[in-house]
């Protein structure tokens, strides 16, 4: 009596097992042809669709215009690095953490290692080259050096450009709205204090014009 119960689970047992063994065998043979063939009728016959390649943009730098064909992958900072030869602006993390490549778009700072060229067609921008004029650094570069708000200098170019912005709309800013003006510009040596020294002296200066 008790054998007979034993086979009777082992014999339940294996059915069950077989059963959904055969199961997900013929799941696993037929599903992936039937998502093939989906996948098949899905696709798009040759020419269907209008790709998009390159663009001829125009735009305006530091007071000159340019006319370029650009390709769809092509950032602003590649342009103005590569293309027009600003290597001021700087290719630092080149994935918008550090604020090194920070230029002014129609007066904003703007990350140029995220921004597409394609997007700045017709927009007027300014990158560190185009501050100074008549042989006269502007009043933040010129306080940059003043207070030694530099160290390697790899990442003064970005922080040059966020406290021109800061300053053309707030000529008095205090010393908490310095620091949330360059929270999106990273200074690896630490020389914040300087930095926050420098562009007060700055706005100081830019009020006396």
């Amino acid at each position: 009596m008790e054998n007979s119960k034993k086979e009777k689970r082992k014999t339940f047992t294996r059915r069950k097992f077989l059963q959904g063994f055969g199961g997900g065998a013929l799941s696993a043979a037929v599903v992936p042809k039937l998502l093939a063939q989906d996948v098949v009728s899905l696709r798009l016959k040759e020419g269907t669709v209008p790709l998009y390649s390159k663009k001829q943009i125009t735009l305006t730098v530091n007071g000159n215009k340019f006319s370029l064909v650009v390709e769809p992958r092509e950032t602003l900072l590649h342009l103005l690095r590569d293309r027009l030869n600003l290597t001021g602006t700087k290719r630092t993390c080149d994935r918008g953490e550090c604020g090194g490549c920070t230029v002014l778009m129609d007066g904003n700072p703007t990350y140029s290692c995220l921004y597409l060229a394609v997007r700045a067609d017709g927009k007027k921008i300014t990158t560190i080259e185009g501050l100074a004029t008549e042989k006269k650094l502007h009043s933040v570069q010129q306080a940059f050096i003043d207070k030694d708000a530099y160290q390697c200098g790899f990442c003064s170019p970005g922080f040059v450009m966020s406290s021109v912005a800061l300053l053309n709309k707030n000529k008095n800013p205090t010393l908490e709205e310095i620091k949330t003006a360059l929270s999106g510009n990273i200074c690896r040596c630490g020389n914040y204090l300087k930095i926050y020294q420098a562009i007060s002296a700055a706005s100081k200066s830019m009020r006396r014009l």
